[in-house]
């Protein structure tokens, strides 16, 4: 079994990727009867109170994913023109927290959002024109476009979808997840290259 602070995968019916949740909140879909069906390895046994009749104790067993039922705002997010917010946390993750100028790997506190397109030119606060960079390259750039600052991106930003929205949240992925979540990227994602390389 799993530490309590492991996170659960929770899905729609259809198997669509939803958002990550506690072993609070998975207790509280199984109580609420909303759970369609479980898949992964069992993470956590949950033991709660004995009843009165029976004198059996209640054992719930939460799964590494759970799909719940009524969740059609999933099939919204799922749409090609959903944006998932954008926050420097999945930014970074989004770029493996590589700076996308020097190509170096930093910790969060070393990293920057650079706009390519400065805002004082036009540029717009999106996924498409931001990338990470170490905070020495993005002094360096300052308000200028990567080509008069000398400099050239490594990779072209994008826009995840909401499945890879999912995984650049999540905390400490297990690999049924991962699985789970992989499935449900584009074929042409960038993240099944940076994920191979990763490994």
């Amino acid at each position: 079994m799993y530490t309590l602070n492991q996170q659960v995968l929770r899905t729609d019916a259809s198997g669509m990727p939803l958002e990550w949740i506690d072993f609070k909140e998975a207790v509280r879909v199984y109580h609420l009867g909303q759970v369609a069906y479980t898949c992964g390895v069992p993470l956590y046994k949950i033991r709660g109170g004995y009843n009165a009749i029976t004198g059996r104790r209640s054992i719930l067993e939460i799964s590494s994913i759970v799909a719940t039922h009524g969740d059609s705002h999933a099939m919204l997010k799922a749409r090609a023109h959903y944006v998932p917010p954008l926050n420097n946390q999945t930014l970074f993750a989004r770029d493996a927290h590589l700076c996308m100028y020097c190509g170096v790997q930093f910790s969060a506190r070393g990293l920057s959002r650079d706009h390519i397109k400065p805002l004082s030119m036009g540029g717009k606060d999106s996924w498409n024109n931001v990338v990470t960079a170490c905070k020495r390259c993005n002094n360096h750039k300052a308000g200028r476009m990567p080509e008069q600052a000398g400099l050239e991106l490594l990779a072209v930003p994008f826009t995840p979808t909401h499945a890879e929205y999912i995984y650049l949240q999540g905390k400490r992925i297990l690999a049924d997840q991962m699985k789970f979540l992989l499935a449900h990227f584009p074929r042409h994602s960038p993240l099944h290259k940076r994920l191979a390389s990763a490994n």
